[in-house]
């Protein structure tokens, strides 16, 4: 199988601009140099972590979906990142898998963050999402996501191999638990073998929330394979590698001793 490239966007954000943003990430968009299978923006990318979606939320039909599609058109991969969407009346933080070919694939937060009143405004996923790109299986997940082991949890089953082989999640986590944020990419990459992938963004938000970045990816055991510095403007395509990652699996089967359980 081939290898996947991600290429990490970690930014700050202008607090509930959507235009001001999408005109941002434009630009850096335009600025890729390289050919990169995934690009990756973070949690809320047109708004920062707003408590207030009414004003800011859009339909799926809306402006940010029909910009993400040009993106990934324009750069001929698929582009993710979270946004603020209204359907039916609800509010979603909602994560969205944008390919060239504009058949996108969603995932609405499951955890939503209490602390924050994130419940309070947003209505919770109900299921996990797993995407397919070049033979690997990807995990999309949103910020406060990472704290949950079981939610995260790979599974191997002998006729459909692992579950997924690399974890997706963008954030906006604050600098003052980035230590945090890094033990637990780096735990959820070796519980469960695979690749992580944690793009956060930087810069102070209206609520003077600073945040920190900390974006990396990380191996299946346990290395930061990403140069991004916390705290700075700074993109990045890092290169996951397959046959590292069944070498890894091939070797230290961890998995054949995992516990069996079914998410309800």
């Amino acid at each position: 199988m081939q290898n996947l490239s991600v290429h990490l966007i970690q930014s700050p954000l202008y607090w509930e601009e959507i235009e001001k943003n999408l005109d941002m990430f434009s630009g850096k968009i335009r600025e890729v140099k390289t050919s990169p299978d995934i690009i990756v923006l973070p949690e809320m990318f047109t708004t920062g972590f707003t408590q207030e979606p009414h004003d800011v939320a859009e339909p799926m039909e809306g402006r940010t979906m029909q910009w993400m599609q040009e993106r990934a058109v324009e750069k001929q991969c698929v582009v993710a990142g979270s946004i603020v969407i209204r359907e039916k009346g609800r509010h979603y933080n909602r994560l969205v898998w944008m390919p060239p070919e504009g058949d996108y694939q969603c995932y609405d937060k499951k955890h939503l963050f209490t602390f924050a009143g994130e419940d309070k405004q947003y209505t919770p996923g109900s299921g996990r999402l797993i995407v397919e790109l070049k033979g690997w299986k990807v995990m999309p997940l949103i910020c406060y996501d990472l704290r949950f082991p079981v939610w995260n949890r790979n599974s191997y089953q002998p006729d459909q191999g692992f579950a997924y082989d690399c974890i997706l999640n963008v954030a906006n986590w604050p600098g003052s638990r980035s230590h945090v944020w890094r033990i637990l990419l780096m735990a959820r990459a070796l519980e469960n073998q695979a690749y992580v992938i944690g793009l956060n963004r930087i810069g102070e938000d209206k609520n003077n929330i600073v945040y920190s970045g900390d974006s990396a990816v990380i191996s299946p055991k346990g290395d930061n394979l990403s140069s991004i510095m916390p705290s700075r403007e700074m993109a990045e395509t890092v290169v996951m590698s397959r046959s590292e990652l069944d070498s890894f699996r091939d070797k230290f089967r961890v998995w054949a001793d995992w516990d069996n359980f079914r998410l309800e």
